[in-house]
C-alpha cells in the first residue's frame, strides 16, 4: 500500500503548494493584497492595497495595485490605465507551457528556463543510459527502494554526510588522493542509478493506475517516471524539495543495491545443504 502512494505523494506536493493560498480571487470586490490561487482580474474601479501573490493563474490589471505583484505559474497583463506602484515578478507562464506549464519564466532571466529544461532532459537521458548499461543493478536498487523506503532515506542521508569526510581522509593520506576522483565518479553513478530506480517505481505505479491489468515495459515505466519527477522538480520552491528527496532516497537505494543487504523474506536464514546420498562407501 505504501508503494502505491509514492507517485501520489509527488503529486501531493504540487497540490499542497496550491492549497497554501486563499480561496479563488476571481470575485468582485478585491481591494486587499494577499495570496490567491487561480486567475484574477483587477477591475478599473478597484484599488488593491498591499502585495498580491497568485499561484497558477494570470493577473489582469485594469485598476490600481498599490504594491508588488508576484505570479507563480502565470502571467501579468496590464490594460490601458492600469497602475502598479511596486514590482512585477513572474515565474512560469508562456515560456515552457508546451512542455511543463509551471516551469521557470524567461522574464526572470532570459534563457534560464531553456537551460533548466535542457539540463533536466540531459539528466534524464543519462538516467536512461545508466539503466540500459546496468539493468540488473537498477532493478536491485528498485527492489531495495520498494521494500525499504525508510531505510533507503536513512542510508542516503548517511551516505551524503560521509562523502566529504571520506574525501578529506583520502586527501590527508596523500597517496590516496587519486581515489577522490573515483569517489566523485561513484557518487555521480549512485545519483543516476538511484534516480533510475525511483523513476522505475514511480512510472510503474503510474502505469498500473492507468492500466491495472497490464504490466508496463521497464523502459516505458522509466520514461513515464522521469517525466513525472522532472515535472515535479520544475515547480518553484517545491521542486527543490523534490530534488532533495530524489537525491536522498536515490543515494540510499544505490548503496543498498551494492551492499548485499538481505531481503525481508529469509533474511539471515541460511538454507541447509542437502545431506549426501548414495551407496555406502567401502572402508579399507
Amino acid at each position: 500500500m505504501k508503494q502505491r502512494l509514492m507517485p501520489v505523494a509527488l503529486l501531493a506536493l504540487v497540490f499542497a503548494t496550491m492549497l497554501t493560498g486563499s480561496a479563488r480571487a476571481d470575485v468582485p470586490g478585491l481591494y486587499h493584497g494577499g495570496a490567491y490561487v487561480g486567475s484574477i482580474v483587477i477591475e478599473p474601479d478597484q484599488t488593491v492595497k498591499g502585495d498580491l501573490t497568485v499561484f497558477f493563474g494570470d493577473v489582469t490589471v485594469e485598476g490600481v495595485v498599490d504594491g508588488n505583484i508576484n505570479v507563480i505559474g502565470g502571467n501579468v497583463y496590464a490594460r490601458p490605465g492600469a497602475i502598479v506602484t511596486g514590482q512585477v515578478n513572474t515565474i512560469g507562464g508562456d515560456v515552457a507551457s508546451a512542455v511543463v506549464p509551471w516551469s521557470a519564466s524567461p522574464q526572470q532571466a532570459p534563457g534560464l528556463a531553456d537551460l533548466r529544461l535542457m539540463w533536466h532532459i540531459a539528466s534524464g537521458l543519462l538516467v536512461v543510459l545508466f539503466f540500459l548499461i546496468f539493468p540488473v543493478r537498477s532493478r536491485i536498487a528498485l527492489d531495495r527502494l520498494e521494500r525499504h523506503p525508510g531505510l533507503s532515506c536513512a542510508v542516503g542521508l548517511l551516505g551524503w554526510v560521509a562523502v566529504l569526510p571520506i574525501a578529506l581522509l583520502l586527501i590527508c593520506t596523500i597517496v590516496l588522493i587519486p581515489v577522490v576522483a573515483l569517489e566523485a565518479v561513484a557518487v555521480v553513478g549512485a545519483i543516476f542509478l538511484g534516480k533510475a530506480a525511483l523513476a522505475l517505481l514511480v512510472g510503474r505505479r503510474l502505469c498500473e493506475q492507468m492500466k491495472p491489468n497490464a504490466t508496463p515495459a521497464p523502459l516505458v515505466a522509466l520514461v513515464a517516471g522521469l517525466a513525472l519527477i522532472t515535472a515535479a522538480e520544475l515547480i518553484p520552491v517545491v521542486g527543490a524539495l523534490v530534488t532533495v528527496f530524489v537525491l536522498l532516497i536515490g543515494m540510499g537505494a544505490s548503496i543498498l543495491a551494492f551492499s548485499g543487504y538481505p531481503l525481508p523474506e529469509g533474511a539471515g536464514v541460511r538454507v541447509p545443504k542437502p545431506p549426501l546420498s548414495g551407496p555406502p562407501m567401502p572402508i579399507g
